[in-house]
């Protein structure tokens, strides 16, 4: 217990006001060394210019302070213009994009429309060829059958007449023949 009332005393005494005891103008007084002390050193500070040394770290800190904000405020307004000028060509190109899309519609319709009419026009074409060539097979079938039928009518008239004509009515035909071409080419 002797211990801790001793501790318990120091505590008590070891205040600082019972430390500066004594005149104020003397060394013994903690408060007057103190004074010195901050005297001293505010003397120091003086004499090495330290408060104009801050002043002007502190003002150059400011001024590149102040320079940075105004080339972030530069970079800002660049990126603004930038960003703004990009929007307006990505419209731009939208619209001409948009333009391209309607111009290759009013294309595609036009080529379909063109194709249909060329179809049109291919199918009838085919369609005269088709019907022109049947008319000339008709033609031809027609003229076959004729010469075919003339030939049939020739060879019977042959026979006919083979048998019925006589040596004398040949002669008196040849004549008549023979006058008749030389009438003709006189």
């Amino acid at each position: 217990m002797r211990i801790t009332s001793l501790a318990l005393l120091t505590a008590v005494t070891a205040q600082p006001a019972f430390a500066a005891s004594g005149p104020f103008f003397s060394l013994g007084n903690t408060d007057f060394v103190v004074l010195l002390g901050f005297l001293l050193f505010l003397a120091i500070i003086a004499y090495f210019k330290i408060p104009a040394l801050l002043g002007g770290m502190l003002d150059k800190r400011a001024t590149d302070i102040r320079d940075e904000l105004d080339e972030a405020k530069a970079l800002r307004e660049d990126a603004q213009k930038l960003l703004a000028s990009y929007e307006r060509k990505q419209k731009e190109v939208q619209e001409q994009a948009d333009r391209i899309v309607e111009a290759a519609k009013k294309d595609a319709a036009v080529a379909a429309d063109q194709a249909k009419e060329d179809l049109k026009a291919s199918i009838a074409r085919r369609l005269t060829a088709a019907t022109d060539q049947i008319a000339s097979a008709e033609a031809g079938a027609i003229k076959e059958v004729r010469d075919t039928a003339i030939g049939v009518a020739i060879a019977a008239a042959n026979d006919v007449i083979a048998k019925q004509m006589t040596a004398k009515d040949g002669s008196a035909l040849i004549d008549d023949a023979i006058g008749e071409v030389s009438s003709k080419l006189h």
